[in-house]
């Protein structure tokens, strides 16, 4: 899966979890929400665990519910928990007998630092609780 379908795919479970707050909501429904397998479901709640946003309970009558107040939730921290260190344009090693080729990683990895700085600060304006609000609004396209 891509790094921006994974960060869809945990805006959108963040989202769901923050809804039904403080309801708690198991894998194969949140799978059944996103169109998607349960696996990635739960690789992508482990990521969350892990961070601290949510808590999750295994077996029947388990679940995921947050931890966190969706309004301090940022998509900036969903992000970085999706994401990681990995770089957002990628990279490739270069021939060092190349004049390009020896410096070309450097001058993408400034880009990139850069790019990353970006997305970061654009995705920071935006929390989960705004998204729940949003959920709730007609769509322009007239269907809900």
């Amino acid at each position: 899966m891509s790094t921006n379908t994974q960060f869809a795919l945990g805006v959108h479970l963040l989202t769901l979890l923050a809804t039904l707050a403080p309801e708690s909501l198991s894998s194969e429904a949140m799978a059944e929400s996103a169109m998607a397998n349960p696996v990635q479901i739960r690789r992508a709640l482990g990521r969350f665990r892990q961070a601290g946003l949510i808590a999750s309970k295994p077996g029947v009558g388990g679940g995921s519910h947050l931890l966190k107040d969706p309004a301090t939730i940022t998509l900036g921290e969903v992000w970085r928990v999706v994401q990681g260190e990995n770089h957002v344009l990628g990279s490739y090693p270069g021939d060092p007998d190349c004049a390009v080729g020896r410096n070309i990683q450097s001058w993408v990895i400034d880009v990139d630092r850069r790019a990353r700085q970006a997305i970061e600060d654009e995705l920071e304006r935006t929390t989960i609780a705004q998204l729940v609000a949003r959920a709730h609004e007609p769509r322009l396209d007239g269907i809900e």
